[in-house]
């Protein structure tokens, strides 16, 4: 670790007892620094309270006293999800004590070069390939952030020979200050989290700090056909490393009679990548430059590309039952998500969606649906789902009670060659605790038909 004397004799308030604030109060408490923990949850029971406490940390738990910040802190460490609007929060800002999250704290010690990787949608899928391509090269990739374990836990025990991969979102990017990654990815940018940031303009403001501290010996790959994203990296002094599935960007990643390439090298034939899915090239695309720019190897790299079946529950392959393929989609928590799965397939598919009623309607999922043959639907969305059908025209609309129920209903409309995807663009909260317990449901349903 580098950096550890920084936070020696600083009076820190972390807020929030997630995994990410446990981590935190840790490690900067193994610093040296004067913790105080704040979570919202009673103490009765809290367990990650008990066991600061016995470190030595003050803690208050069951509210957000403003009595916290006469502490005389040197700033805040604030779990992602908590938002700016928060009663302390806010008063916090007032009083101009910085505001942070653990990803400021990854960065500043981490003693490994570290490949950042942000955007709305696809983050998972290429901080997973990238991982897979460096692992594959033989280096030694930490996957990290909202994927895998808690990005300043990794941080703290990584070395100049690894190589951290880390996920992270625009809750987590908002909380930086310092951090400045070797390389940084940006996907996309489409109208999510507004109610956390307020316009589009701040989120995207909040995902460009992944680049804000990059300088001309490090890289920024961003998608080109996302005009959004280019307008935002004008002002990265990275290095810039555009991919596209437009354009032939022969500085970046491009796609040219079916073949994918990176600065003029061929990497492979799209025809020979399993990871289905339109959408998904540029996932791939991005995967490849970073893991190339990394040190990756591109014999390596072709490897995983035509092994690599997708990340659970993101458009993740089951299996076959009779001539049918399953599809688990569920982490397709909105109808953005659910457009790019369902363009994903020529063939004739029988779409599994439905679930938790956030008062909106379906309208912009109807121009999707020309290739779904049937619809089944569940969930508190299963009536408004079901109409967004009927305009398309669907003409087979079944309703199950659940995920588990619609799978054989499914199968039983279905003939050799068809799709059965689960992609219910809602979240799963109505009937299930989390997307992958959903998920989760329908492999076991696919297992059973089997």
């Amino acid at each position: 670790m580098k950096n550890t004397d920084f936070f020696k004799g600083k009076n820190i308030l972390i807020v929030g007892l997630a995994k990410s604030g446990f981590a935190a109060a840790k490690l900067l408490h193994s610093f040296g620094a004067h913790c105080f923990v704040n979570d919202k949850s009673p103490r009765e029971g809290n367990m990650e309270a008990e066991k600061l406490e016995k470190l030595g940390m003050e803690v208050v738990c069951g509210s957000h006293p403003l009595s916290l910040l006469n502490n005389n802190l040197d700033f805040i460490v604030k779990n992602p999800g908590i938002p700016y609007h928060n009663p302390l929060i806010d008063e916090a800002v007032k009083r101009n004590i910085p505001i942070y999250t653990e990803v400021e704290i990854a960065g500043m010690i981490s003693e490994a070069s570290i490949i950042a990787i942000t955007g709305s949608n696809g983050k998972t899928t290429t901080t997973t390939l990238i991982g897979e391509m460096l692992k594959n090269s033989n280096k030694t990739p930490i996957v990290a952030g909202n994927i895998g374990t808690v990005f300043s836990e990794v941080a703290a025990e990584s070395t100049e020979e690894d190589i951290l991969v880390a996920e992270l979102s625009s809750f987590q990017l908002m909380g930086t200050e310092r951090f400045k990654p070797q390389i940084s990815v940006f996907l996309n940018l489409f109208e999510a989290h507004l109610d956390y940031h307020g316009s589009l303009d701040e989120y995207g403001k909040a995902k460009a700090k992944i680049t804000e501290n990059q300088d001309s010996s490090d890289f920024v790959i961003y998608n080109a056909d996302d005009h959004q994203v280019t307008a935002l990296m004008k002002s990265s002094k990275a290095q810039h490393i555009p991919f596209s599935v437009k354009e032939e960007c022969e500085e970046g990643a491009y796609i040219k009679e079916e073949v994918l390439y990176f600065k003029q090298q061929k990497v492979i034939d799209l025809k020979d990548i399993v990871l289905p899915g339109k959408h998904n090239l540029s996932n791939i695309m991005a995967a490849v430059a970073a893991s190339l720019l990394a040190g990756a190897k591109l014999e390596q790299i072709n490897q995983v590309l035509t092994t690599f079946p997708g990340v659970k529950h993101r458009l993740q392959y089951v299996g076959d039952v009779n001539g049918r393929r399953f599809y688990n989609d569920s982490k397709a928590t909105n109808i953005l998500a659910t457009n790019a799965a369902l363009s994903a397939f020529e063939t004739p598919v029988i779409l599994l969606a439905g679930g938790l009623d956030r008062g909106n309607s379906f309208d912009e999922l109807i121009p999707s649906l020309k290739n779904v043959k049937a619809l089944v639907t569940f969930g508190q969305t299963a009536e408004k789902m079901a109409e967004a059908g009927k305009q398309a025209g669907i003409e087979t609309i079944k309703r199950a009670d659940n995920v588990e129920e619609a799978v054989p209903l499914a199968y039983g409309l279905s003939e050799d060659e068809d799709v059965i995807l689960l992609s219910p663009a809602c979240a799963s909260w109505d009937q299930y605790k989390t997307f992958e317990q959903r998920g989760d449901m329908f492999i076991n349903s696919v297992h059973k038909l089997k």
